[in-house]
């Protein structure tokens, strides 16, 4: 007990007291505070709570109208009239994707028919989806003659291309697009694939096959050089570009043949 009363001596020393809890404390001194209240008084609902803001508490409308009838006056937006007439306004799918059948017929009847004058406008097209058809035929019938060719197809088709587009390039003054050089060429690929038909039902590695086989690639050549002439306004040029153009038909007229 000894150590205790002196370890309690030696504790901080406040002047505390208990009596000093009947005095006035929290800020209220010498009044009452708010905690002896008794409750039972009633609000005085006189006094304004707060500010209210205009509009806030406005008096509502009463309903004119009918029950199950509402009244028309909702109008659509320009944002919605724009979007409900927006879906008539836009083009066909397929001219969207660049297929226009009636190009590609056009461009079709031109390679058939050499003599005849070919349009430039539409020439100029970058039309991809003739030439995949043609190339896919020509494949297919070389499959029919028992000669799986397809890697051979579109690997030289694609040398091909590359340097007719560079070529094309150095001797026109306007230029072109690798795009529609492919085209181009691609539509010509037409004839080589009556070539490879014949190949189905007879031998070309006799007279009468190289005969038709020297015809086709004359064909294929002169339709490819008149198309690039009229596209690109090389007036005078058909023979320099047609002998590339033979040389690389040539090369599909050997994949034929043999």
């Amino acid at each position: 007990m000894a150590g205790f009363d002196s370890f309690n001596t030696d504790f901080y020393q406040s002047s505390y007291s208990v009596d000093d809890q009947s005095q006035a404390g929290h800020g209220y001194p010498n009044a009452e505070t708010p905690y002896d209240k008794p409750y039972g008084g009633q609000y005085d609902y006189s006094q304004p709570m707060g500010y209210t803001p205009p509009g806030m508490m406005q008096p509502q409308q009463p309903y004119t109208g009918q029950i199950f009838q509402p009244t028309h006056t909702y109008t659509p937006s320009s944002s919605q009239s724009m979007y409900s007439s927006g879906f008539d306004d836009e083009p066909p799918l397929l001219e969207e994707l660049g297929i226009n059948f009636d190009h590609i017929w056009q461009k079709t009847l031109t390679v058939l028919h050499p003599m005849k004058a070919a349009d430039g406008s539409i020439m100029n097209e970058t039309d991809l989806a003739g030439p995949m058809v043609f190339c896919l035929a020509f494949g297919a019938t070389l499959l029919l003659s028992g000669k799986i060719q397809f890697g051979y197809v579109y690997g030289i088709s694609a040398i091909g291309c590359l340097g007719m587009y560079c070529l094309l390039n150095l001797m026109s003054m306007t230029g072109v697009s690798f795009g529609c050089v492919a085209s181009v060429l691609g539509y010509c690929l037409l004839p080589m694939i009556l070539l490879s038909s014949f190949g189905v039902l007879l031998s070309l590695q006799g007279l009468v096959g190289i005969i038709l086989t020297a015809a086709i690639i004359g064909w294929c050549s002169l339709s490819a050089s008149k198309i690039f002439i009229s596209a690109l306004a090389m007036d005078g040029q058909q023979l320099l570009v047609a002998y590339p153009c033979a040389l690389l038909y040539g090369v599909f007229a050997l994949i034929s043949v043999f």
